[in-house]
């Protein structure tokens, strides 16, 4: 990452997947586009993350993230509060135990602890600014009591299933 004053937006080319192809993925310049995880246990599929600011002497870190459509990042829960704001496409979030549809501007807070994941609609991206901790705890991926209670709900069985 660089310490530019200004890191300009490098409009998308078009084609192709925005997860895997830096052509249509939004970017910003002398910013590195990542793997969403490194991790293979953590279930996700086709989203990529970019650190847009981090300083040391701050407390937090700006980060993009899209997902691809049909994509989704991991079902996982954290000790800090997440403000996401959704820049790109539309799709829907799962936090604690409510589905929400979410749309470009739409701000999401995931309050300490509570389990969430973010899935794009099948023909569109989801990309999010997500301000976070820049010292963050490791993730933690619900078991299946916890998958299980998720799932009572039918709304949420759905949305966890792709549906």
């Amino acid at each position: 990452m660089s310490d530019a004053t200004i890191r300009r937006f490098v409009p998308p080319r078009g084609g192709g997947n925005p997860a895997t192809d830096e052509r249509s993925a939004y970017r910003w310049e002398a910013v590195d586009l990542l793997a969403y995880k490194s991790d293979a246990s953590s279930p996700f599929r086709d989203v990529t993350r970019q650190t847009l600011f981090r300083r040391d002497d701050l407390a937090g870190e700006l980060r993009y993230f899209e997902v691809a459509p049909g994509g989704h990042s991991t079902l996982e829960r954290h000790a800090h509060v997440h403000a996401v704001l959704i820049l790109r496409g539309r799709g829907r979030c799962l936090v604690g135990d409510a589905v929400h549809a979410v749309h470009e501007r739409d701000l999401v807070t995931v309050p300490p602890g509570t389990g969430h994941q973010f899935r794009a609609a099948p023909d569109a991206p989801l990309g999010f600014l997500c301000m976070v901790d820049a010292v963050r705890d490791k993730p933690e991926l619900p078991g299946p009591d916890a998958l299980s209670s998720l799932r009572a709900a039918r709304a949420v069985a759905d949305f966890l299933d792709g549906r």
